[in-house]
């Protein structure tokens, strides 16, 4: 399956195996811009699987008022760069709703599905990668995953949730990504990173289509500069799996991290702050960080604003140089 199909598979095993699970959004009921809803509609019928006004902020209240009757809500924003007019319904009324409560009420079978990051033509509004605006937020979880795979389990995961949950795909992924992924019902745990390369000399963190993108720097650097780079996919932004990435540090006694939004108060910025107290003694450099770089995302140099895998590759050497 593509990035898509596996998707679409999920949202078909979460619509199937739960009679109260409900998917909308802008033009999901044929099947969405990426097509990531198609025939969903035809097979669980227009009550289930319907198009919502064009509103973010109408979507997202909408999938907590179902989520807090009960219901299990996925709401698909269209795009990450549009997400902005519900962040006050995210932020005041989803992750608040069970502790201003007091646990008596919650919506937390409300999944927020939407398409982020770079494509190579999007430009300002159709490039943005803003998972770190919602690391910022207790009682939600935010996800990415960097491929087929990883996106069915980690949304059916999301989707089963006791807590609301933001679902990042990153949508250059869509149709480029192509893995074995099991027809079957199958969940990946939340919170928890994987060690997708095991090395010796560099910790490499990213997500999404971040890790594509640092193991290719890494086989660079095993074969031309002999460094031998462990490469951590974190999966989840928050809470993420701050043990797996200092473990590897611990290890290797050098770190970068790596993200395709601007550097400054990026996700990185939490991970290596985290880790300077946590493995300072281990550290045999400074922790570096590849990003995106503190402008609005250029159209015509779009190619430069991405951390691709050269960039990448001189923050490794700097580090084994150090």
């Amino acid at each position: 399956m593509n990035l898509v199909q596996s998707v679409n598979n999920a949202m078909d095993i979460a619509l199937a195996s739960d009679p109260s699970a409900v998917l909308f959004g802008e033009d999901v009921a044929f099947g969405g811009v990426f097509r990531c809803s198609v025939e969903l509609r035809d097979k669980y019928g227009r009550d289930r699987v319907f198009n919502s006004p064009l509103s973010e902020q109408g979507i997202v209240a909408f999938g907590i008022g179902l989520a807090c009757a009960g219901a299990t809500a996925i709401a698909e924003i269209q795009f990450a760069d549009y997400i902005f007019p519900a962040f006050d319904q995210i932020t005041n009324e989803a992750v608040k709703f069970r502790y201003r409560t007091g646990n008596l009420f919650d919506c937390g079978k409300l999944t927020i599905r939407t398409p982020c990051g770079a494509v190579g033509h999007g430009a300002l509004y159709h490039s943005q990668s803003p998972e770190a605006f919602f690391a910022h937020l207790p009682g939600l979880k935010v996800v990415m995953p960097r491929g087929p795979n990883q996106a069915k389990g980690l949304l059916l995961s999301c989707i089963r949730d006791d807590n609301p949950c933001v679902f990042f795909e990153p949508k250059i992924l869509y149709r480029s990504a192509i893995e074995e992924v099991p027809t079957g019902d199958y969940e990946i745990p939340l919170s928890k990173a994987e060690i997708v390369q095991e090395g010796n000399d560099v910790t490499l963190v990213g997500w999404g289509t971040q890790v594509h993108v640092l193991l290719e720097a890494a086989k660079i650097a095993q074969e031309k500069l002999g460094v031998s780079c462990e490469v951590i996919d974190l999966r989840t932004i928050l809470p993420w799996d701050y043990n797996t990435v200092s473990e590897s540090v611990c290890k290797t006694g050098r770190l970068m991290i790596s993200h395709e939004a601007p550097i400054t108060m990026g996700f990185a910025s939490e991970v290596a702050a985290f880790v300077q107290n946590e493995c300072f003694l281990n550290l045999e450099a400074p922790i570096e960080r590849v990003c995106g770089y503190d402008t609005p995302f250029p159209h015509m140099y779009e190619a430069f604003f991405i951390p691709d895998k050269w960039r990448c590759l001189e923050g490794i050497k700097k580090l084994a140089n150090y």
